[in-house]
């Protein structure tokens, strides 16, 4: 066999031999790439994704789209020619698996982790979006989760209504634990509460809810600190004055919950917040507005000029790293609040972009 043939014989050989080891081999990295956007002034799977009911409503026009970021699964092993070609890749980025899925996390528990975080985030917009509207809400802390085996287990319930600690009124969620840390580990601690069915049962009828009742708790240590704890989470539940549904599938994470205010303002106001442009974007909202920043900002950047924005509403805290890799055709457009956010729309709506808040000038 010629020398030249048997170079080029062997070489492939090779070549064959490091593509197999290469697909056979897993390596610890995941992979982010753009995912779906969805208009939440529109619908989803024949479903408006805002439906209001018990107040009136207005037209709107144009786009509101929430973005997302698709992530292979936890359970998935990546080979190394896969890492390779998603690191060549504009439209993805490869991270280590651990930035996912830290300290072993499953698929499932990341699921139900985001479905959470998506529930919390709806019940947030819709806080903002009524309270920028000037419409009352009103607020009570409950017990949110109870700890397995914990001195709450049997005697307090998620969906309690907690008035008081110690006799002392709960304004806040963060008042609970302030009260039970002012305690030693041993010491007895009284909870003032409405049950959870008492209060499901008055919020049906629309009456404020009665009867409360004494739980008396012991604490105990907590397993990394020395402070005193009774084993709940304490949270904070809404009655809204009307109905706000949110249907949105397969999505979850707390990153929608601006753009869900946006779209929830929208409807209830007369005029169009949009101007008929399309706009996208992405940030957590709290119950006062306020905008926090997301994870994958650059993938929800691709992912929404794909779909045809022209302008997108960039947490505050995001500029930097958006900035520096923003997909041509897509204005940024710098966020702090909701009420910053509207302002910005009217900007757009008004044609005056060179106005807007921008991520490269501060």
């Amino acid at each position: 066999m010629p020398r030249r043939t048997a170079t080029m014989l062997a070489s492939t050989l090779i070549l064959i031999a490091l593509l197999c080891v290469g697909v056979l081999i897993p390596v610890p990295y995941s992979e982010m790439s753009p995912g779906p956007t969805v208009n939440t002034l529109g619908d989803a799977r024949g479903e408006p994704v805002l439906h209001i009911t018990g107040r009136k409503t207005y037209p709107t026009s144009g786009n509101l789209n929430m973005t997302t970021v698709r992530v292979t699964g936890a359970d998935y092993d990546m080979n190394i020619v896969e890492a390779v070609y998603g690191w060549l890749a504009h439209d993805s980025v490869i991270v280590p698996h651990d930035t996912l899925y830290p300290d072993g996390k499953t698929e499932e528990e990341s699921t139900q982790e985001n479905a959470e975080e998506f529930s919390q985030s709806q019940e947030s917009a819709k806080v903002a979006a009524l309270e920028e509207l000037k419409i009352p809400v009103t607020s009570r802390v409950v017990v949110s989760t109870v700890v397995k085996d914990s001195p709450a287990q049997g005697k307090l319930h998620a969906g309690d209504v907690i008035k008081a600690v110690d006799g002392t009124a709960v304004e806040q969620p963060e008042d609970v634990a302030k009260l039970v840390t002012e305690h030693k580990p041993g010491e007895d601690v009284v909870f003032t509460i409405i049950p959870a069915k008492a209060a499901a049962a008055a919020e049906k009828a629309g009456k404020e809810p009665q009867g409360t009742r004494e739980i008396t708790l012991t604490t105990r240590k907590a397993p990394t600190e020395d402070r005193a704890i009774v084993g709940i989470q304490a949270g904070t539940d809404h009655t809204f004055p009307f109905e706000i549904d949110i249907k949105l599938a397969d999505v979850g994470g707390p990153s929608a919950g601006l753009m869900f205010s946006l779209g929830i303002i929208d409807k209830l106001t007369p005029g169009q917040l949009t101007g008929g442009k399309f706009i996208a974007g992405t940030g957590t909202i709290d119950d006062s507005g306020k905008v926090g920043p997301i994870g994958g900002i650059n993938m929800k950047l691709v992912g929404a000029r794909d779909a045809g924005a022209r302008y997108f509403l960039t947490p505050d805290d995001n500029c930097a790293a958006a900035a520096a890799d923003t997909p041509g055709g897509l204005t940024l457009v710098r966020v702090k609040t909701l009420d910053d956010a509207k302002k910005s729309l009217e900007k757009i709506r008004a044609g005056d972009p060179a106005g807007l808040p921008s991520c490269s000038t501060g």
